[in-house]
């Protein structure tokens, strides 16, 4: 990773093209727009579970006319650099990721954005979630032997080609050995859902740690999709992290509904929390039926975008 990403700031800024950073030099190009943009703050690449390597994110963001987008892969920062490299001009990039977490037992998700990703208690954390990652891999392919799916672990690691290991690439795995007709059919009580016959847990933090974490590490933490299936976080929840440091709600999201995002934007308001919104885009492979739009199909207000850089480096 480049030294440039590190270091804790003020914050960012949006630029004509470049990528907003913390600390260091500043991506960018021309005077800052006052125009309405379209910012999609959640986008996968093959870094973790998505389909497309950084570089042709990068490229369907242009071509679908966005003008700032957010790289957020699971539990790393390893596609920021191709996705940089990648930027033509009027595009920005936030890098970012999608934190594993815990709440209660269940697995949740917070979005971490311009955070320094050698602030070394952070670091620690995540290599231990991607370790835990392979090692529950291997326990669900053993599970899914059990059940008579001719699945392995060499399939496995070749679909995820060094990327941080994922369901998704089990159920793309489980599609090639014509175990099930799609890699979303994995995704039910017969597989690999949560609680599935071949489900592992994982080791993930909590939800107030990681909001710490991310602060300390000059980043700005955003649950993500909490009315998600599966995903769901109470209000009292997002009260007590708000005390604690959370920056954001996740409110613009292809499982949210129209009743859903109303409610979550009133919630916010009430606790002085930015509103964000994302694709949840992981390229050809689609985990939810609610999120085939692709990138750009959400977005977040461009006064809220202003709100999270604003926030960068206040840890």
């Amino acid at each position: 990773m480049s030294g440039g990403w590190g270091g804790r700031a003020a914050g960012g800024e949006r630029r004509e093209g470049g990528a907003v950073r913390v600390g260091g030099r500043r991506g960018g190009r021309g005077q800052a727009r006052l125009l309405a943009v379209r910012i999609d703050l959640h986008v996968h690449s093959n870094a973790s579970d998505g389909t497309d390597d950084p570089a042709e994110v990068i490229r369907r963001a242009a071509a679908a006319g966005v003008d700032v987008v957010a790289l957020t892969d699971h539990d790393t920062a390893a596609g920021w650099d191709e996705a940089e490299a990648a930027l033509p001009a009027g595009l920005t990039l936030v890098p970012g990721m999608e934190l594993s977490c815990q709440l209660d037992g269940r697995s949740v998700h917070l979005l971490s954005y311009l955070f320094d990703p050698e602030n070394a208690e952070l670091a620690r954390e995540t290599s231990l979630i991607r370790d835990d990652r392979t090692h529950r891999a291997k326990g669900m392919i053993a599970r899914l032997n059990e059940l008579g799916a001719d699945v392995t672990w060499e399939q496995v690691a070749r679909i995820a080609d060094g990327a941080v290991v994922g369901r998704p690439h089990i159920a793309r795995a489980m599609t090639e050995a014509h175990v099930i007709d799609t890699p979303a059919d994995a995704f039910t009580a017969d597989w690999i859902a949560d609680g599935g016959r071949a489900y592992v847990e994982r080791y993930a933090i909590t939800l107030g740690r990681a909001v710490r974490l991310v602060r300390e590490a000059g980043g700005v933490p955003v649950l993500a999709h909490p009315r998600s299936p599966g995903y769901e976080i109470p209000d009292d929840v997002i009260a007590g992290l708000a005390a604690g440091g959370l920056g954001g709600i996740e409110v613009n999201h292809p499982d949210h509904d129209e009743l859903e995002r109303s409610r979550l934007r009133a919630l916010a308001a009430a606790l002085g929390l930015l509103t964000t919104g994302g694709s949840d885009d992981h390229g050809s492979f689609t985990p939810s039926a609610g999120n085939a739009g692709g990138i750009g199909s959400e977005s977040t207000p461009d006064e809220e975008y202003s709100k999270l850089i604003s926030q960068a480096g206040m840890g």
